[in-house]
């Protein structure tokens, strides 16, 4: 088969080699079969979809919805490089899969409204499927309700005209929304298990998602949850789009 791009933007390698272990293990992939690029340590090589069977989008530490001014400059080669990506994905609706970040760059490039509106702190939340993501090809075999887990600052606070609300939450109504037939995003993180996540509290302790002080209770309150769905929608996206 082709391989999956995986676009990644976190640069500690804890928590970037972690995610991508995640998304091998979830999505059934050999090494082979997930190519890595880490588009915070350099520019996006030249990219041609005909090699990949779709594109899976990480999460990281850029907020979409910040200020221009205030966005670093390897923030802003990363947006315009994904936006010029997108501009071909959205136009062949080639598979594409954004969990977390994903979702600010597929929908801000969609015409969305991401803002801090809806942000929700680290730890599981219940996820319920709209009936649009109960008829969803991707999701099928999931619960119309589920634990996820998230954590982001910003979220979608209106959907693009063009877009197909799948799933949202009490606290953020937008948790997974789809773009055309193929191009997917959620808010949670489908590449997350309980190992997976303390990681990265540990090593975001000091990015703002909670008080660092707290970070032990945040972990300890993690360790007592059973997140075991989500995994299974990335499980659907690899083996349907396969080529």
């Amino acid at each position: 088969m082709k391989p999956f791009l995986l676009l990644a933007t976190r640069a500690e390698d804890d928590a970037a080699d972690e995610e991508y272990a995640s998304f091998l293990r979830f999505g059934g992939l050999g090494e082979e079969q997930l190519h890595r690029v880490r588009l915070e340590s350099g520019p996006m090589p030249p990219v041609d979809l005909a090699d990949y069977s779709g594109v899976i989008v990480g999460g990281g530490p850029f907020n979409s919805s910040d200020p221009e001014e205030s966005k670093s400059a390897v923030q802003l080669r990363v947006e315009a490089e994904m936006a010029a990506l997108l501009d071909e994905v959205a136009g062949r609706d080639f598979p594409f899969f954004g969990a977390c970040y994903g979702v600010g760059t597929l929908g801000r490039h969609q015409g969305a409204v991401v803002d801090r509106t809806y942000g929700e702190p680290v730890g599981p939340v219940e996820i319920a499927l709209t009936p649009a993501g109960r008829a969803d090809p991707l999701l099928e075999g999931i619960p119309e309700t589920f634990a996820a887990y998230v954590g982001h600052k910003e979220a979608v606070a209106q959907l693009p005209p063009n877009a197909v609300s799948l799933a949202g939450s009490a606290t953020c109504p937008v948790q997974m929304f789809r773009v055309r037939t193929n191009l997917y995003a959620t808010q949670f993180h489908p590449e997350l298990d309980v190992a997976g996540l303390l990681t990265r509290i540990s090593v975001y302790r000091n990015a703002g998602y909670f008080p660092p002080e707290e970070a032990e209770t945040v972990m300890d309150a993690v360790r007592g949850s059973a997140v075991h769905v989500p995994p299974r929608i990335l499980a659907n996206f690899t083996a349907r789009y396969a080529r």
